[in-house]
C-alpha cells in the first residue's frame, strides 16, 4: 500500500472510530442503516477506507457458537484458549486487505498494521479503533492484557509492550480467531 493510501485509510479509521455508529450514519446522511453500512464495508475497503461501525453485540448460545465455529476456533474465541504457535496460515499473509473476527466478521486490523514478530502468531502494532475491549488475565499468575472482539466478545489474544514503533505494542492474535479479506479493486 502506498504511503498516501495508508495515511488516508488511518484518517478514515480514526474518524469513524471516534463515534463509530453516529459518524458512519452522519457520513451517509442518515440514509443508511448500520446494517447497510456493514454490508458496504467491502466496497469501502476496495476504495481504500475501512470504517468501523458500532453494531449491536452478537450474542449466541454456546451450541449456536459450536455450530458456527470450528472446534479450535470455538476453543479460542469462546473458551479463551490458545492455538499452537506457528500453526496459522495467516502468519505468512502479506497481501493488502483486512483481518476480521472469525466469529462475527467485524473488521479488526488492516494488513498495514501487521508485522512479523517471530512469535508464531499473527502480530499487529495497532488495531482499528473501537474493535476490541481489554481485560486483565491472571492465568499465568502475572497479569497480562487480554483483548476481546467488541461485537461478539470473542477472545483474540494478548497485547504486549514489546512491539515496533510507532506504538511499541504487539497485538498477538490467535490466527484461528481471524479471517482475512484481501483488498480488491484498483490499488
Amino acid at each position: 500500500m502506498k504511503r498516501r493510501g495508508f495515511i488516508s485509510s488511518l484518517a478514515a479509521i480514526a474518524t469513524f472510530g471516534a463515534w463509530p455508529e453516529r459518524a458512519a450514519l452522519a457520513q451517509s446522511g442518515g440514509k443508511n442503516s448500520v446494517e447497510d453500512l456493514q454490508k458496504n464495508w467491502k466496497t469501502l475497503l476496495a476504495e481504500g477506507t475501512v470504517p468501523v461501525t458500532a453494531t449491536p453485540p452478537l450474542k449466541l448460545g454456546k451450541e449456536e457458537w459450536r455450530k458456527r465455529l470450528s472446534p479450535l476456533a470455538f476453543n479460542v474465541l469462546r473458551e479463551e484458549g490458545t492455538e499452537r504457535a506457528g500453526t496459522s496460515a495467516l502468519n505468512a499473509e502479506k497481501r493488502a486487505g483486512v483481518f476480521v473476527c472469525a466469529g462475527c466478521d467485524l473488521p479488526l486490523f488492516t494488513s498495514a498494521m501487521k508485522y512479523e514478530s517471530g512469535t508464531g502468531w499473527p502480530s499487529f502494532f495497532t488495531t482499528i479503533p473501537g474493535a476490541f475491549g481489554k481485560s486483565t488475565d491472571y492465568k499465568l499468575i502475572l497479569p497480562r492484557t487480554e483483548y476481546h472482539c467488541a461485537k461478539c466478545g470473542g477472545h483474540h489474544g494478548h497485547v504486549f509492550d514489546d512491539g515496533p514503533q510507532p506504538t511499541g505494542q504487539r497485538w498477538c492474535n490467535n490466527g484461528v480467531a481471524l479471517k482475512f479479506i484481501p483488498k480488491t479493486g484498483k490499488a
